[in-house]
């Protein structure tokens, strides 16, 4: 069902590179037709999106126009969705937006003695686009993520894509985007609705960023597009690694594993334990629940094919091991958690304790569940307010400033064989 590596094993570095290996967007096959897809958008705009969206999406679409959602829409998908289910979605909306106002970054500046005053300016992004899946893939939680830091980062014009396949639409998914504030809401998809966001067509201005998640085809794409826009990451299968001292209920720990596990069969599920009886006591716990999970095929698969149960020596091997893998969620199912957090280095996000499982990230904690994956929280961080903001700075040399500043760059500037440089440092020497 799922793989048992130990520590002590003379094969286990090998093993656990094996298991963590992961390559989101490697298919030439999909890189060729993703090129193809851009090209034509970007040569014929509005019609080749409308002619793609019709052919994947099984659209029949005369026009883009006819793939935006009017704001009245948006209105009546809020009000159609249960009642519990809005105000799951509004309480879940106030506390992402709560955690993401500390986030605020502001504008600073100094003067120095001489009166040069420096600085750095921050000015949120003018549009961004997200995207968001549709069809079987329906995710609103996705929507406040993603929308809500662009909100507060201030940004002006927000543009959600989310694909309809034979014109189906997720009311939650729709409601999410009024409470979120989502300025305008298109029904397109694909490579299609990424080369649109990047590069603009008669009916979609050209976006800044696109962020949120999406297929091979749309990881591909991102990836094509990045330099004419910023896009957030590429990102692979859900992943969470559980460190534990032995004594949380197996079973808490076994459907933590299964959360992960649930989302595809490529998602990755790991627990590391210095007490073997543990690790038996959590794989018994997860063949006796498994069979009553909806989701039992995909999560049988993803154990088996990414899962594992690993013995450590002890709980600060545990620590390195987590390091190493620097997941993307990490729960410290420990004691005390607080003493192992200062070692801990590479995680996306950090649940600790035992009474904080991941899916509390995932939906409403506050925090964005928009996390590095495959080992990128080594140098990634989360999705927050400033990925939408810039920052630019401020030089404002006073003539006596300009005059001892000067003497410097001028010797470096001729250092480098840079004569205009130096000269026109030069000319403002008193």
């Amino acid at each position: 069902m799922i793989s048992r590596l130990s520590t002590l094993d003379a094969d286990f570095s090998q093993r656990l590179n094996a298991l963590l290996a992961w390559d989101s967007v490697s298919d030439h096959k999909v890189a060729e037709i993703v090129a193809e897809i851009i090209e034509a958008v970007k040569s014929r705009g509005d019609a080749a999106v409308v002619e793609y969206t019709n052919r994947f999406d099984r659209r029949q679409a005369g026009s883009l126009s006819e793939f935006v959602i009017s704001a009245a829409a948006l209105r009546e998908a809020l009000g159609a969705i249960a009642p519990e289910q809005r105000v799951a979605l509004e309480e879940a909306a106030r506390r992402v937006r709560a955690y993401h106002e500390h986030q605020k970054q502001d504008s600073w500046q100094y003067t120095e003695a001489d009166g040069t005053v420096l600085g750095q300016k921050i000015t949120p992004m003018e549009r961004v686009g997200l995207y968001v899946p549709g069809g079987k893939a329906s995710y609103p939680s996705s929507v406040l993520m993603n929308a809500i830091p662009a909100k507060v980062a201030g940004v002006d014009e927000l543009t959600m894509v989310v694909p309809a396949p034979d014109g189906e639409l997720n009311n939650m998914v729709l409601a999410a985007a009024a409470i979120a504030g989502v300025d305008r809401v298109i029904t397109i998809g694909g490579a299609q609705a990424v080369a649109a966001l990047a590069y603009g067509t008669e009916t979609i201005a050209r976006v800044d960023k696109i962020v949120g998640p999406g297929n091979i085809f749309v990881a591909t794409a991102k990836r094509a597009v990045f330099g004419q826009v910023a896009i957030d990451m590429i990102a692979g299968p859900s992943e969470i690694l559980v460190l534990c001292d032995g004594l949380t209920d197996p079973d808490w720990i076994a459907m933590d594993l299964f959360s992960q596990a649930e989302h595809d069969e490529q998602a990755q599920s790991i627990l590391i334990s210095p007490d073997a009886e543990f690790l038996d006591k959590v794989e018994a716990a997860m063949r006796r629940l498994l069979p009553g999970m909806s989701r039992q095929a995909i999560i049988q698969q993803s154990l088996a094919g990414r899962g594992a149960l690993i013995l450590a020596r002890d709980m600060d091997e545990a620590v390195t091991l987590s390091n190493r893998i620097a997941p993307e969620h990490l729960e410290v199912s420990v004691a005390e958690p607080e003493a192992l957090l200062p070692r801990i280095r590479h995680a996306g996000a950090i649940f600790m304790g035992r009474h904080t499982p991941e899916a509390l990230g995932d939906y409403c904690a506050g925090p964005n569940h928009v996390l590095p994956t495959s080992g990128t929280a080594r140098f990634s961080s989360p999705l927050g307010v400033y990925d939408f903001q810039k920052r630019s700075s401020i030089i404002f040399a006073s003539p006596e400033g300009a005059s001892i500043l000067a003497e410097t760059a001028s010797v470096l500037a001729r250092s480098e064989d840079l004569e205009a440089h130096a000269v026109s440092a030069e000319y403002r020497k008193r």
